[in-house]
């Protein structure tokens, strides 16, 4: 790893560290939200795959929704912090390349990610006993999925030029993403129509997939998922550097 984008990684890393009770505690509180409530209405009267409980069923889904969501912010948050203050030209000038510059916010958001998800796995510990049948399964799509989502990330925050923007991004874009790619439910139980446009949602293969670490059961298979969350994610850093190396909205 170079010294610029180490320096780079550890400001990224401390920009998110030093307000942990903003970026870490309160994703990991609203999940624990989302579980309780859920879990209370819903574990009794939802039926998912055979032997596995509601609850236990939603954990993993919540674990995923938060990994990404804080993936996303971490990057985007950062890019339009720095265009609005101005602060990007001290990234810009230094002689870090694109790619570092990619790879360091990459990076950062995925470790966030990481982080958030294991508080919201930590807390549900109280709640249900999850098994852990393929843990390689779970760590590859929670890594896979906090890049897609630090990529798209970044690509908002380059295109974005003021804070309603990006809200406007994340709240048209990623969120109906997330909240309509199986977390709270299974797709078999879907009508036709909508059990097709599930599939056409990458969000939806990175939590399938995801749950599959857990519970060795899912909706498609896993290297179907893998496949389509890396094809996405390979598209996404291509666009994404793309935009860097132009200098798109950054340099002018």
């Amino acid at each position: 790893m170079s010294p610029a984008l180490r320096t780079l990684l550890y400001k990224e890393l401390l920009r998110f560290w030093k307000v942990g009770f903003q970026t870490v505690g309160a994703p990991v509180l609203t999940a624990l939200l989302y579980l309780l409530v859920f879990s209370h209405v819903l574990d009794r009267t939802v039926e998912v795959y055979g032997g596995v409980s509601y609850t236990a069923f939603l954990v993993p889904g919540l674990v995923m929704m938060s990994l990404l969501q804080n993936a996303f912010a971490n990057s985007s948050s950062s890019l339009i912090q720095s265009k609005v203050t101005g602060n990007i030209v001290f990234v810009l000038l230094p002689p870090i390349s694109y790619r570092e510059f990619f790879a360091a916010y990459v990076l950062a958001a995925v470790i966030r990610g990481l982080v958030v998800g294991a508080g919201v796995w930590a807390v549900t510990l109280f709640f249900v006993d999850l098994p852990y049948a393929h843990p390689g399964w779970i760590l590859l799509f929670a890594v896979l999925g906090g890049a897609l989502l630090a990529s798209l990330g970044i690509i908002a925050g380059i295109w974005a030029d003021k804070f309603d923007q990006l809200a406007a991004f994340q709240n048209f874009i990623v969120m109906p993403l997330t909240f309509l790619s199986g977390v709270f439910y299974s797709i078999h139980t879907l009508p036709d129509f909508w059990l097709a446009v599930s599939h056409l949602n990458p969000f939806f293969y990175m939590i399938d997939g995801f749950r599959y670490g857990f519970f060795g059961q899912s909706d498609v298979s896993p290297w179907v998922s893998a496949l389509v969350a890396g094809g996405s994610f390979a598209v996404l850093a291509g666009i994404t550097l793309n935009m860097l190396a132009r200098g798109y909205k950054l340099r002018s």
